[in-house]
């Protein structure tokens, strides 16, 4: 995994196991790697995997089964999109809105882009 410089490396890595929440690669109560298999696929110290783990814990994203791992809790993908959405609504298009508006650009030009895109 490339990290970048703009968050925390383990707030990069609880996003990516969340990503992956997102497209189905891990269910509700799936088993998700544990912090050593996940820190070693993303070349990362473990206790950076720790944080990573402890941070989606708290957000109830994922849960401890002790001595069995880690397992997606029932209806994490349904409060990661909640999040998402909030967050995208909050911070990201207003920023888009003001974008278009100094460079012309209309709805109708996004939908064009967007159309072309999904082909």
């Amino acid at each position: 995994m490339n990290f970048t410089n703009d968050k925390a490396i383990y707030i990069q890595m609880a996003d990516r196991l969340m990503d992956e929440i997102l497209a189905d690669k891990y269910k509700d109560d799936d088993r998700i790697p544990s912090v050593r298999e996940y820190a070693v696929l993303l070349e990362v110290n473990t206790n950076t995997a720790v944080k990573a783990y402890d941070e989606l814990a708290r957000a109830n994203i994922i849960y401890n089964k002790r001595g069995l791992g880690y397992f997606v809790t029932p209806g994490a993908k349904k409060q990661i999109l909640k999040e998402r959405k909030r967050a995208f609504m909050k911070e990201r298009l207003p920023e888009l809105f003001r974008q278009m508006q100094l460079l012309g650009i209309t709805l109708e030009d996004v939908k064009v882009a967007y159309d072309t895109q999904q082909s």
